[in-house]
């Protein structure tokens, strides 16, 4: 039944990558990033986000600037669920930018539960929810080789009450780069 979802969750998501898909024509084509025409205004895009590991105009680690999209490493999980939902698919495709474009960069997935459940059910779901983030991350063409993914169960909340809004911030992903697990 896993390996039955596993190849529907990366099925479904090849089917929206390839959807979203285009190929510009003439008179869709912009210019390049930094430049504008005349009359038009400049419009930000992910083309401007420095995603090289060195430092930016700011002197700041794109992965450590707050400005930076790649300083966002959480995703968040309904309950009982591991979909990534539509909010979060921006920051896995920065990171997945990110990793193709530095081939020697590694990243450590750790999937989180409440503390709802028992732990071998939550170590499960965490595992689910870190393989989701994985599977993304190579249909957007990462290696395999430079990630990892893991279950902490329950055992790592970033938040202790025993409340939902508590118990939401504990159902997520982490993504971690060398140096920082």
């Amino acid at each position: 039944m896993r390996a039955i979802l596993t190849i529907l969750t990366a099925s479904a998501a090849a089917l929206i990558l390839a959807a979203c898909e285009t190929t510009p024509t003439a008179t869709d084509q912009k210019p390049p990033a930094g430049t504008a025409t005349p009359g038009t205004p400049q419009q930000p895009g992910v083309s401007g986000i420095d995603l090289t590991n060195k430092p930016g105009a700011s002197g700041i680690n794109p992965l450590k600037d707050p400005n930076n999209i790649l300083s966002k490493r959480s995703v968040y999980f309904d309950f009982d669920k591991f979909d990534v939902k539509e909010e979060y698919r921006p920051i896995v495709e920065a990171h997945a930018n990110y990793l193709r474009q530095n081939p020697g960069a590694k990243m450590l997935i750790q999937g989180n539960a409440d503390e709802r459940g028992s732990r071998e059910y939550n170590v499960g779901l965490g595992q689910r929810r870190s393989d989701a983030v994985k599977n993304m991350l190579k249909l957007l063409g990462v290696r395999d080789a430079q990630i990892e993914a893991v279950s902490l169960g329950e055992e790592k909340p970033s938040c202790a009450e025993r409340t939902e809004d508590c118990w939401a911030k504990n159902r997520r992903d982490d993504m971690l780069y060398t140096g920082e697990y």
